[in-house]
């Protein structure tokens, strides 16, 4: 087993753990989808057949808060003592919430970029998430014209995109 499959099996069982901790007991499986989010993403995704409308609610209210939060302790707590290099990013998904969010993301970055480019002129992306903001970041790693910053401070922390 390499290491990325043990961690993401590890991932899985504390997914899992904490699921049930907060009375959401529901089966894990582990997936691999490569949508700008780089190479070491591992996809935790929930199934929800196990969970009532209402539980699948509390994590999905308020734009995904709930996910955005699991995901955020995920990422934290399955990260804790590795090197920075060798972090593996996990992505929490029930429902498809998250590809939904992305492909919108996506466009709407795609729309921005054609419109930097056009004019020259940066754009602020506001009200994204830090993982949003971190696969525009990865999504922007490839282009050569084009470059990305976050700038200010949570709450208010904004995505630049701008020419290099």
């Amino acid at each position: 087993m390499s290491i990325w499959e043990q961690n993401s099996e590890n991932a899985k069982q504390w997914l899992e753990k904490l699921l049930k901790l907060m009375a959401m007991s529901a089966d894990v499986q582990i997936g691999v989808q490569e949508l700008g989010t780089g190479p070491s993403s591992c996809w935790l995704i929930i199934d929800s057949s196990q969970l009532s409308p209402q539980q699948v609610e509390l994590l999905l209210a308020n734009k995904g808060e709930g996910l955005d939060a699991i995901q955020s302790l995920a990422n934290t707590i399955l990260n804790i003592g590795v090197e920075a290099a060798e972090h593996q990013f996990y992505i929490v998904e029930i429902n498809g919430y998250r590809q939904q969010r992305q492909s919108e993301l996506f466009d709407w970055v795609n729309q921005a970029a054609t419109q930097v480019r056009q004019t020259g002129q940066e754009i602020e992306l506001k009200a994204l998430s830090s993982a949003e903001r971190r696969q525009i970041h990865a999504f922007f790693q490839e282009e050569n014209d084009l470059t990305t910053e976050s700038r200010g401070v949570e709450p208010d922390r904004r995505l630049v995109i701008r020419l290099k």
